[in-house]
């Protein structure tokens, strides 16, 4: 692991990114050639799901077998799911690689709620959650596949922290920033997250000045995508 992991993105990046979309964001990603970025069947747990943008902090799952098929692993507290828990670092994203599977609950409403109270920004799986009604009153942004009953070990062992992990179908490394909102989540490569902090906010400039255009009745033809009379355009509407 290295010492960049863990390390807090700075804070002006996180904030940047905090006021654009998924959206805009993957649009930004696609610019720069990256294709495989935005998690399948990730989505919030409810409509009222709050955004966030917080660096990874992983934990890798394997199918359980029926040799390791113990409750009691659950009492170790070097035990990969309980250590994730414990260790997360305030202001990160607990991504969790559940291998999809919908059976298995990877955390309920007490590992959700130390999450919250040990400050961490966000958790996501591409697997199901339990304890679901009452994860949707408590206050930390939780992104999953499904909803199920059974708890972790009945589909799913632990095995390590702060690793790349395969998570709805993208790769993540810890401390690759995650981003989510009601459209899903998606993933930015740490070393391109500034480069993508500065130009998505002006994106969406544009973006609004458009709609201010297609609400007045202009054709999106020379405006969407840009072109360069409606690039000076823009510039002049920016500057009234």
């Amino acid at each position: 692991m290295r010492d960049t992991d863990t390390q807090p993105m700075e804070p002006d990046v996180i904030a940047r990114l905090g006021q654009v979309s998924t959206a805009t964001i993957a649009t930004q990603l696609y610019k720069r050639g990256y294709r495989r970025c935005f998690l399948d069947g990730v989505k919030p747990l409810y409509p009222g799901t709050s955004s966030f943008v917080a660096p990874a902090f992983t934990l890798r799952n394997i199918p359980m077998r029926d040799d390791m098929d113990d409750m009691s692993i659950l009492a170790n507290p070097q035990y990969p799911q309980r250590d994730a828990v414990e260790n997360t670092p305030a202001g990160h994203c607990l991504v969790n690689d559940a291998c999809r599977n919908l059976m298995a609950g990877t955390i309920g409403d007490i590992l959700a709620e130390r999450l919250r109270v040990r400050g961490v920004s966000a958790t996501v799986t591409d697997g199901a959650i339990r304890d679901s009604g009452d994860l949707e009153s408590i206050e930390l942004p939780i992104y999953c596949a499904s909803r199920a009953a059974p708890a972790s070990v009945a589909g799913l062992y632990a095995v390590e922290l702060q690793v790349p992990i395969g998570c709805g179908g993208v790769a993540i490394f810890p401390g690759d920033i995650m981003a989510g909102d009601k459209d899903g989540v998606i993933v930015i490569s740490r070393k391109i997250a500034k480069e993508i902090s500065k130009d998505a906010p002006e994106q969406e400039r544009y973006e609004r000045y458009v709609r201010s255009r297609v609400n007045a009745g202009d054709s999106i033809t020379g405006l969407y995508p840009s072109s360069e009379a409606s690039l000076l355009e823009y510039k002049e509407w920016e500057g009234e």
